[in-house]
């Protein structure tokens, strides 16, 4: 018999109604559609726009849609975890709210802030407390309100972000499937190319940087682009060699959905075709937490048990990794 790992046994995603289209786009900022497909690949995103709702509203759905398709219960839940930087609230967290709104009564929480790295770093985390026997049902969800953090103004950002995200179920399986291996690094250093520069202790908002508007996505983007490339690709190697893997092995990466430019380049550097390589930038934007569980709720009725995914992420602070997972149903 396999060792008992955390399985993935059910995904479901949610994006907001509202499409916001680079034609709409090109009404708010100067910008065009050509100019921002040929250089994120974006050709729309989701945005929230539900009066009173926020994360923790999206993340009901997400859970829902996925208790549904799991036949499980809310009180048999025993964990939580969410990948999220756009939070309800600075406190308390987003996870523990979802619970409370879905009757998740027997679960606790915590939310993962890693950025773009947030539902990848969530997952494994998750992953253990599966494989420790602590909890036999955790669920992982990644999502965000990017616009909530967006000035639509600066064309460098608002082009780029969208809102979304999905969530996961995860079990234990002694059958060879689910979350083998995961390698992540991180640099703080790379905090000045990415960040938001006013409202935490370091800099509470003031009206000042109010009206600076420094309550906004700042991105130098070529030093990310950059450390993103580097990142993801050295990660993916790392994970294949432990893992005496080669690329044939292999049928999908699942890579963040930050610039089709990205994805091209690491695809590139690892020299994996693309069309094993999951994409759905074209029409979610870049959703931070919330991209890989989109890729895997978009692609879910093309996966089969026992293919063998590689997941990697990249986020602003520097955070990245990879996962390497054995999809189980």
């Amino acid at each position: 018999m396999s060792r008992k790992l955390a399985t993935i046994t059910g995904v479901h995603g949610y994006v907001p109604d509202y499409i916001l289209t680079n034609q709409e786009l090109e009404t708010m900022v100067d910008t065009n559609d050509e100019w921002i497909q040929s250089r994120t690949g974006i050709k729309e995103r989701r945005i929230l726009k539900k009066e009173g709702w926020a994360a923790s509203d999206m993340g009901v759905e997400m859970v829902k849609g996925l208790l549904e398709k799991t036949n499980t219960s809310p009180e048999e839940i025993g964990l939580l975890i969410c990948g999220t930087i756009t939070g309800d609230r600075v406190f308390p967290d987003t996870a523990n709210t979802i619970t409370d709104k879905v009757g998740a009564k027997n679960a606790w929480g915590f939310d993962i802030n890693a950025a773009c790295s947030g539902f990848l770093y969530a997952l494994t985390t998750g992953a253990k407390f599966v494989e420790s026997g602590m909890h036999k049902k955790v669920i992982v969800v990644g999502l965000d309100v990017m616009s909530s953090i967006i000035d639509y103004k600066d064309r460098s950002t608002c082009i780029i972000f969208g809102d979304g995200g999905g969530a996961v179920m995860l079990e234990p399986r002694e059958d060879g499937t689910g979350i083998q291996d995961s390698i992540f690094r991180g640099d703080g250093s790379g905090r000045q190319y990415l960040h938001m520069k006013a409202g935490g202790s370091l800099k509470p908002h003031t009206p000042e940087s109010l009206a600076a508007g420094e309550q906004y996505v700042f991105q130098e983007g070529r030093p990310v682009f950059m450390a993103a490339v580097r990142g993801m690709s050295s990660t993916v190697k790392q994970v294949l060699e432990k893992n005496n893997l080669t690329n044939d092995d292999i049928d999908w990466v699942v890579p963040h959905q930050a610039n089709i430019r990205i994805i091209n380049a690491v695809a590139n550097q690892l020299d994996f075709p693309m069309e094993k390589v999951m994409l759905n930038i074209q029409k979610y934007g870049n959703t931070t937490a919330g991209t890989l569980p989109l890729c895997l709720w978009d692609y879910e009725d093309k996966l089969k048990k026992g293919d063998k995914l590689i997941l990697t992420a990249f986020g602003g602070g520097f955070t990245w990794g990879t996962t390497y997972l054995v999809w189980g149903y």
